[in-house]
């Protein structure tokens, strides 16, 4: 059988910007996986006159950068270009939520482009699938949720670890931009290289493995995919460059608005290149250390700073760089700030044993 036997494709494409809004009119619009949630997107734009439309109930499936990220419609949406929409037909919508899963890495080989993959519709139409009956979907769907539903619940436990340690960083240090124990204030800028270029860098050479790392590998609790490699030479351009120990800050709506950004680490010969949509910014390790000021860019009071001085249109706003380097921060002395280092060190362990669990 073919995907294509059980359900039925629309590609998505993008309406007018003139279209897009924040006050309810028209119906919820998602540009790509950027929007999408634990298992249903998360509505933010909305769009008042939409080209493509999704039914509730439809698979939005990502065709592109990256291919394959996987939510169920709850509502009747507008999908972008970077979203198709599978509406099942001789397929119940878990069964095929699964099977796509499945499918994933599958999907990825077969995209096509040079700086973005993509798949089309046809691609996806053809893919080679294997036949059961209504019955037999049902029997599956419920094995696999049940094993879902076991991993939600250690990735939510991952997520409370990581708040642990946020609530031990106001434990020692106090709220963000705050001067509590009379360390002194400083502008962020005055302790990192923010956005540094590869420029600054000694010559990197042309058939070097680099680390890739678009927005989509970094997980909202922190941690970064780094397992895929490209040549240096394919990624000289429309990427950002960071390397060991950066500090990565995610500077678009609405990444920014769900947290993510993580440290850079295990990177292939200590470089990485990802998505544009990343601040960077390196710490001077004399000053401050890449743990400390990681989770200093975690914090509610930071990120509503952030959010407050964000610019360009509704549809894509973004952290400026000059608010970076102004935002004023207190600098506890570097041992304290190793000391609470010691205390991730111990968090990392927890959290290891529980991704050995996953």
């Amino acid at each position: 059988m073919k995907l294509g036997d059980i359900c039925d494709i629309n590609m998505g494409q993008s309406p007018s910007s003139e279209t897009y809004n924040t006050n309810n009119s028209g119906i919820p619009f998602f540009q790509g996986n950027a929007d999408f949630g634990e298992r249903s997107p998360i509505v933010r734009i909305y769009c008042s006159k939409p080209t493509k439309i999704a039914k509730k109930g439809d698979i939005l499936f990502s065709v592109r950068a990256p291919i394959g990220a996987i939510n169920i419609a709850d509502c009747e949406c507008c999908i972008g270009r970077g979203l198709s929409a599978l509406t099942p037909k001789k397929s119940t919508t878990e069964y095929l939520f699964f099977l796509l899963k499945a499918k994933n890495k599958i999907l990825q080989s077969l995209g096509t482009g040079s700086t973005f993959k993509a798949i089309n519709k046809n691609t996806l139409l053809s893919l080679p699938i294997s036949s059961h009956s209504i019955n037999e979907q049902r029997i599956i769907s419920n094995k696999l949720s049940l094993i879902e539903n076991a991993i939600r619940i250690r990735e939510r436990q991952l997520v409370k670890l990581n708040q642990l340690a946020k609530s031990r960083f106001l434990e020692m240090f106090g709220q963000c931009g705050e001067d509590r124990f009379g360390w002194g204030v400083s502008r962020l800028g005055d302790c990192c290289i923010i956005n540094p270029s590869k420029s600054t860098e000694a010559r990197l050479e042309d058939e070097l493995e680099v680390s890739f790392c678009p927005m989509p590998y970094v997980s909202e609790s922190g941690d970064i995919k780094t397992g895929e490699t490209k040549l240096y030479k394919d990624v000289k351009s429309g990427f950002t460059y960071f390397a060991e120990e950066d500090v990565l800050f995610a500077k678009i709506t609405p990444c920014m608005e769900n947290g993510k950004g993580a440290i850079a680490r295990n990177l292939k010969n200590g470089i990485g290149f990802g998505s544009t949509e990343f601040h960077i910014l390196r710490p001077n390790r004399s000053i401050i250390t890449p743990e400390w000021l990681y989770v200093l860019t975690t914090f509610k009071q930071f990120r509503k700073d952030a959010e407050a001085n964000m610019t360009g249109s509704a549809g894509q706003k973004r952290v400026p760089s000059i608010f970076l380097r102004n935002y004023k921060i207190s600098i506890p002395p570097l041992e304290m700030q190793k000391q609470y280092v010691g205390i991730l060190e111990q968090l990392d362990k927890s959290k290891f044993r529980m991704k050995k669990c996953l």
